[in-house]
């Protein structure tokens, strides 16, 4: 939708409430596919170029259309799981509780590498505003998945997920829907389109009606951080 700009706490939630996310350039090879690859429609004015930023080539800003978005009270966990998690008296959740350990995470070995140092502090400070959001899925004391997001009103935008133990990111949305739902949340949007994101019980939803949603979208309650069993999803 657009390029450059800056990753700031104020111009980062400005963005998400307009359905933009952002997806900085890793690196110069990066930075140099999206010129060869948009260096046209930005000198054509057909992306427009934001201000705030020194090379506008290294953000780009993003908003699918269709949009892939999941009611809060209907994550879909496979059955084969709901049965695991019936006997899984360790795995426990909390939210909010380990917000940099979970962005590290996320970082980790992803290619491209989206999460910035830039964009982890800009999310850590909206994290501190109680904008950003994490879930942690612990199994006794050890993090063993995770996912986090930003929330706009009763929309929450999920960024990126993680798990070291099979489902844990699965069980990570899961628990996000159900705090996020009963702070008053009526929409988790998972930003990509793809078999994973269906898995869990996406549906797309046309941008125009997206936005709709987003504009129309009520202030929520604070999202409860104590430590609940993974028993009471399923």
């Amino acid at each position: 939708m657009a390029f450059g700009g800056a990753l700031g706490p104020v111009e980062l939630l400005a963005a998400y409430r307009r359905g933009l996310f952002p997806l900085p350039a890793a690196d110069v090879y990066a930075r140099a596919y999206n010129e060869a690859l948009y260096g046209e429609a930005v000198e054509s004015g057909e992306l427009p170029v934001l201000p705030g930023g020194a090379d506008p080539y290294a953000l780009a800003w993003w908003s699918p259309d269709p949009r892939p978005v999941l009611r809060p009270d209907a994550v879909r966990l496979p059955r084969r799981l709901a049965r695991r998690l019936r006997g899984a008296a360790r795995w426990s959740t909390t939210a909010d509780q380990a917000f940099g350990v979970v962005l590290d995470a996320c970082a980790e070995g992803r290619e491209p590498a989206w999460l910035t140092v830039e964009l982890a502090e800009t999310l850590t400070e909206l994290n501190a505003q109680g904008v950003a959001h994490s879930v942690e899925v612990w199994e006794g004391e050890e993090l063993v998945g995770g996912v986090f997001g930003v929330a706009v009103g009763s929309v929450l935008s999920l960024d990126s997920m993680f798990h070291r133990r099979p489902d844990a990111a699965r069980v990570a949305v899961a628990d996000l829907g159900a705090r996020f739902g009963a702070a008053g949340g009526r929409l988790l949007d998972a930003q990509w389109d793809g078999p994973y994101i269906r898995s869990l019980g996406a549906e797309p939803m046309a941008r125009s009606r997206y936005l709709a949603e987003l504009a129309g979208s009520a202030s929520t309650g604070p999202l409860t951080g104590d430590r609940l069993p993974v028993a009471r999803l399923v």
